[in-house]
């Protein structure tokens, strides 16, 4: 009986919440993550954002908005000057230390923490909830999650293919088993080659990798700039003549590639864009549509 009051009261407490969101206007947002500025304007609030950080480039429109602090960085007093209705944010350290300050100057700062895809529908809802447009927050977060569906039921149908994916190669640190990379990886139907360990990006040896039986290495881009360039030195560094890896499957198959780390390591509205990019390179045979210019797969293959 307890148990039913507590969740009767929850629902509405939740409930009142919702109509007071929606009585808000809100006017002017700014927002300090480029994955949660690509959400606000997926939810066609882009005109009401007056100022983001300067790591938010998509979509175009965000490039020209005014600039508060970077991602790591936030300025306050350039965010408080901006004079938002509704600020959102992260929860990392940083981020929360920037919230605390613009709560105590009496700004409504809304703070999210989207490490996972479950969480990222729960961030696009609580947006929604905020900024009084919660139907359309319902649609995206379904319109992501029917996509990814889609995605995964197809790349089931073929066997799972054994995945490593490399942040960076000096040192080697790659994405571990507890991290959404491992969510992307196994809906565009891959398997992690590494191992459970309790970092989320370990580093790792050369042993490593060598026993891990990879038939397919992926490599976050750094940046958007020059990905071909950055493929040509991923050639090299895994080649014959590299650091000993040519008995590796991936190595012998030429299946080293270099993807775009916008849409695959920014969770946001264009994450199944980003999965449907792994899952051409994992499953040619199931995604790939001849001359498809977004097909990764033929652009950046070693």
């Amino acid at each position: 009986m307890v148990s039913l009051m507590l969740e009767r009261a929850f629902s509405e407490d939740n409930f009142k919440s919702k109509i007071e969101n929606r009585k808000l206007k809100i006017e002017r947002i700014v927002t300090l993550s480029p994955n949660l500025t690509e959400i606000v304007f997926a939810l066609g609030l882009g005109d009401k954002v007056v100022a983001v950080s300067s790591d938010c480039d998509w979509p175009d429109e965000a490039k020209q908005k005014p600039k508060i602090g970077t991602f790591w960085q936030p300025n306050t007093e350039a965010i408080i000057a901006a004079k938002p209705d509704l600020v959102v944010c992260e929860t990392f350290l940083q981020q929360k230390e920037a919230a605390e300050t613009l709560k105590r100057a009496g700004l409504r700062v809304v703070s999210l923490r989207a490490e996972s895809i479950e969480e990222l529908y729960n961030a696009i809802l609580q947006i929604g909830s905020a900024a009084g447009c919660p139907e359309k927050a319902e649609s995206l977060a379904a319109k992501i999650k029917s996509e990814l569906e889609q995605i995964r039921i197809k790349s089931s149908s073929a066997k799972k293919v054994r995945v490593l994916w490399v942040l960076q190669t000096e040192p080697m640190r790659v994405a571990g088993v507890k991290t959404f990379v491992n969510e992307i990886i196994n809906i565009a139907g891959g398997q992690n080659v590494i191992a459970p360990t309790g970092d989320q990006y370990p580093a790792v040896g050369t042993e490593t990798i060598l026993t891990s039986g990879a038939e397919v290495i992926i490599q976050s881009a750094m940046g958007t700039e020059d990905i071909a360039k950055q493929q040509e030195a991923a050639e090299k560094f895994w080649s014959p003549g590299g650091p000993g890896f040519a008995n590796l499957p991936a190595v012998k198959d030429k299946k080293v590639y270099v993807i775009n780390s916008d849409t695959v390591l920014r969770l946001g509205p264009r994450l199944p864009q980003g999965v449907m990019a792994v899952a051409k390179l994992l499953h040619p045979e199931l995604f790939a549509q001849p001359n498809d210019p977004n097909n990764q797969g033929d652009q950046n293959r070693k």
